[in-house]
Order: C-alpha cells, then sequence, then structure tokens
C-alpha cells in the first residue's frame, strides 16, 4: 500500500472498529482516520446503538459519524445495510466513493454530498 507506515494496522480488519456484522440488525463497513474509528469501534458502537438504544440505521450511523468521530479528532464515512434492506451512507467529509441498489431498481452512485443520497429505504 503506498504510504503505509511499516506495521501500522488501521482499522479496515479489527471487527468492532473497521467492520461488524451480525443478522439480527446490522452489517458496517467504514472508511477514514483508522485510529479514530478503533478507539470508537465504530462499526460496533452502530449495532449497540441499534440493538441496545432502539435508534434507527440511519439515526445510528449519523450519531456516530456526525457526532462520535468528529469530538474525537476523526473523519471518514461508512457503508451500512441493516436486517430489513436499508442502507445508510453517512460521511463527514466532503466526499466519499459510494453506490448502492435495490434489485429491479437503477443502482445509485456517488461522490459528493447530494440531498438525500446518505440513506436509502427498501
Amino acid at each position: 500500500m503506498t504510504n503505509k507506515l511499516p506495521g501500522r494496522v488501521g482499522d479496515s480488519p479489527l471487527v468492532g472498529a473497521g467492520c461488524y456484522a451480525n443478522n439480527a440488525s446490522v452489517a458496517v463497513s467504514c472508511t477514514g482516520t483508522g485510529e479514530v474509528f478503533i478507539r470508537a469501534l465504530a462499526a460496533y458502537d452502530i449495532a449497540a446503538l441499534m440493538d441496545y438504544g432502539g435508534l434507527s440505521l440511519a439515526e445510528a450511523c449519523e450519531r456516530v459519524v456526525m457526532e462520535k468521530l468528529p469530538a474525537l479528532g476523526g473523519s471518514g464515512g461508512l457503508i451500512a445495510i441493516d436486517h430489513e434492506g436499508n442502507v445508510a451512507l453517512p460521511f463527514n467529509t466532503e466526499g466519499m466513493y459510494r453506490a448502492w441498489g435495490y434489485a429491479g431498481d437503477t443502482p445509485t452512485t456517488g461522490i459528493y454530498r447530494e440531498k438525500g443520497d446518505t440513506v436509502a429505504t427498501q
């Protein structure tokens, strides 16, 4: 990987930090300031907010990405899908490459923030 510091481990392979999934609630994949995602256990926190806090997918993702990560000095975003097929793609950066689609619908793609494109419901 270009410019990777020797010995550095990012958040992506760490279950609970950069990725998390369970059949009961949600699957999450994160990108951004890895050290902050690790400290925040960002991916797992979304599942916990849904499972124990009663938040919707969109509410849990927004709380983590727009409140918790910036409070710790982090930036980035994530792609999450709940057990009902709803998708959330929040990010607190200028842009984030993302795409999603449902069977029978035209796929949606994006880079920069556009109105209503960070949450999709089936």
